[in-house]
């Protein structure tokens, strides 16, 4: 009886782009169910054929969760590889794999932060962390340190690809925080980026990843996505089901979903109001947001590529501009009123007609000279330019029956009776959606934000929400709601009389 050399390679579109990108330091995840492990065993497989002698690593933080998850099962390399094996294409011995070609799979793991010096000397041509939330940053950067391509030749196919790192991660556990500003945090969808030698230097890409990217967990277990939303808590389920890395326990605004409110940018049409909305900064960040106001319900795209609709009266944030520098959050540019004003002005094309903008009420004061709300109009005039504000109403919480500035941005991002979010941001804005979810409960005053926080993208979503006040339609009274009276026969039979 002959045994096939064949194994099961296949991967799903989105599994395959994360294959064969040209970014060397990739993160492929979010959801539970996208298919990480997979990914990874047939990556390691297909480039240790391909590469003679490569050395390929795989880590997760536990050993006996690797053996697990990686040799054993239906779908470990155990069962993945046993046609390879038979023929003497590939040798299984304890935690290494040895092909023919004298390429290896080293599968690893380092529980404590101590283990990290096991592989000092380590020469790693391909490193591959499973979960790499468990993970802490000094784990991580370590590892990469290690990898390196030294006395190997290769084709000149490979050469853009190699040395490389992929990574998969589900958002929380210890190394959430430090994950997601790393790899998510000012990433657009698919974009690769060239990191700074103090960052690396490696061409980093996240690479998002939901369980419908993965048809196969559907086909193995169909019950697994009632499984996800049965976790319990809101967050968890969030994070989870629809990979949402802006999810935190005890955010203020626990409403927002990266799946609901963040959109493909579009062309606004010319005829929808725009605005802008301004918090001031100097030493800290100033925030800029210009927004646009649908006029009929409208069809858009969210980051994750599904159909959304905006409703009527919905406010789209379409282009920002947050003063803060590079790599250093909630730390300011220092920039004067005249610079930031003509720093807008290059930023809004001349075309563009906006009618209305609102600005931090602070920014009105005159203290022995112009205001700053004076100086930026000034500045914008020397250009031909008008940038005049109005104060934003600085409202923040409900009090003596007026309405709250916060409440304002909550009841727009939990959406109108049909369940439609009545704020979206697009996918380029990319401090408002970094910020805003992370933000806090003061903790002397939990209906406030913590303004120790990097509030100023949300102190100006504030302020444009304000400047269009919106509440849900009140549901349809019934009859006797609406008059407040009984008819006389009502809940009596057909003679008049109460029925015993």
């Amino acid at each position: 009886m002959s045994v096939s050399p064949e194994i099961n390679l296949e991967l799903h579109p989105k599994q395959a782009l994360a294959l064969e990108t040209d970014a060397t330091e990739v993160l492929y995840g979010g959801a539970a169910g996208g298919g990480k492990s997979h990914l990874m065993r047939v990556a390691a497989t297909l480039w240790c054929s391909a590469i003679p002698g490569l050395q390929v690593y795989l880590f997760r933080r536990v050993r006996e969760d690797l053996i697990k998850n990686h040799m054993e099962g239906p779908k470990g390399f155990r069962a993945m590889l046993a046609p390879w094996v038979l023929c003497g294409f590939v040798r299984i011995v304890d935690d290494e794999i040895r092909f023919w070609n004298g390429s290896k799979i080293y599968l690893c793991h380092c529980k404590d932060e101590k283990d990290i010096y096991k592989y000092q000397g380590a020469e790693i041509h391909v490193l591959l962390i499973d979960e790499l939330t468990h993970f802490t940053e000094s784990m991580y950067r370590f590892l990469r340190s290690r990898v390196r391509m030294v006395g190997l030749k290769l084709q000149e196919a490979w050469k853009r690809r190699f040395p490389r790192i992929l990574a998969g991660a589900n958002p929380g556990n210890v190394g959430h925080l430090w994950v997601k500003s790393t790899f998510v945090d000012g990433a657009e969808s698919y974009a690769v980026r060239d990191m700074e030698p103090e960052d690396g230097g490696m061409k980093r890409q996240f690479i998002r990843a939901v369980l419908e990217d993965n048809p196969s967990m559907t086909t193995d277990d169909p019950g697994y996505e009632q499984k996800l939303s049965g976790l319990g808590s809101k967050s968890l389920v969030q994070a989870m089901r629809f990979g949402d890395w802006d999810v935190i326990e005890g955010a203020f605004f626990d409403c927002w979903a990266t799946e609901r409110h963040v959109i493909r940018p579009f062309a606004v049409p010319e005829l929808w109001t725009k605005l802008m909305s301004g918090d001031w900064g100097s030493a800290k960040p100033f925030s800029f947001g210009w927004w646009t106001v649908v006029s009929d319900d409208f069809e858009a795209e969210t980051a994750l590529g599904r159909k959304i609709v905006l409703p009527r009266g919905c406010l789209v944030r379409y282009r920002e501009w947050y003063g803060m520098q590079t790599g250093k959050p909630n730390t300011g540019l220092k920039l004067t009123a005249e610079q930031v004003a003509l720093g807008l002005v290059d930023r809004e094309p001349t075309t563009e007609k906006i009618d209305y903008r609102v600005l931090d009420p602070a920014a009105f004061t005159a203290d022995g000279g112009p205001s700053i709300a004076d100086r930026m109009r000034d500045a914008a005039r020397t250009k031909t330019r008008s940038l005049v504000f109005r104060r934003a109403d600085n409202a923040r919480v409900p009090a003596r029956g007026a309405m709250g500035g916060w409440d304002q941005v909550r009841q727009r991002m939990i959406g109108d009776e049909e369940g439609r979010p009545m704020m979206a941001v697009f996918s380029n804005c990319l401090d408002f959606i970094r910020t805003v979810p992370a933000l806090q409960h003061d903790q002397t005053r939990p209906e406030d934000i913590d303004t120790d926080g990097e509030d100023h993208a949300g102190d100006e979503g504030r302020y444009a929400c304000m400047s269009r006040p919106w509440s849900r339609k009140a549901p349809a009274p019934t009859t006797a709601q609406a008059s407040g009276y009984k008819r006389l026969n009502e809940d009596r039979n057909s003679d008049g009389w109460k029925s015993r």
